[in-house]
């Protein structure tokens, strides 16, 4: 379980391939404090620490985590969104993330405002997923609050802080992010389809 709110940018320091399987390296200002087993959300994939290094890590995924993310299109030097596991203890700051990417979305438009950034983003709908209007989404593992909702796409808007620290600083138009839709939203669409 997550927030959202991300800890740090780890790099990507090596790619290799194993079967259909794809082990990520990461380079990390909280990569020497995990362990072996640890989940971590990467751009908000949950992965487990399964090799640890000096000032790295590495996590393995999967066919189905690099079918449905954006994991796969990950290059050397690319910068990746990390959080690890929320305490039980500690406070919720964002929304509640499962860490399980729903599908992906592309950016269709950035708009500088002068202050902040409003992003767009496009997805697929027939998968049965849905934004609100002041709803939670994670985008790339960061807990936001959409600010436009149509059938197909969502804008949202990102303040300075957010824009510095996370990858959404390399994302612009023709994109590839990761969506995960909010649990409630999730659960509450599925039982409106079901009773139709």
């Amino acid at each position: 379980m997550f927030t959202g709110i991300i800890e740090t940018l780890g790099r990507v320091i090596s790619l290799q391939k194993e079967e259909s399987n794809l082990h990520i390296t990461i380079g990390s200002s909280i990569s020497e404090e995990l362990k072996i087993d640890q989940s971590v959300s990467h751009n908000g994939v949950c992965l487990t620490v399964v090799e640890l290094k000096p000032g790295e890590h590495t996590v393995t995924a999967i066919s189905e985590t690099l079918e449905k993310s954006n994991l796969g299109n990950l290059s050397v030097g690319d910068l990746v969104n990390l959080e690890r596991c929320m305490q039980m203890n500690g406070r919720l700051d964002g929304h509640i993330v499962q860490g399980h990417v729903d599908q992906t979305a592309v950016c269709i438009a950035l708009v500088d405002m002068h202050g902040s950034w409003l992003y767009t983003f496009q997805y697929d709908v027939s998968m049965g997923n849905v934004t609100v209007e002041k709803g939670s989404v994670c985008v790339n593992g960061i807990s936001l609050t959409v600010v436009n909702s149509a059938d197909d796409h969502f804008s949202v808007a990102i303040i300075p802080y957010t824009f510095e620290h996370t990858n959404l600083q390399k994302v612009g138009p023709g994109s590839v992010v990761n969506l995960e839709f909010d649990i409630i939203g999730k659960y509450v669409s599925r039982l409106l389809r079901k009773s139709e």
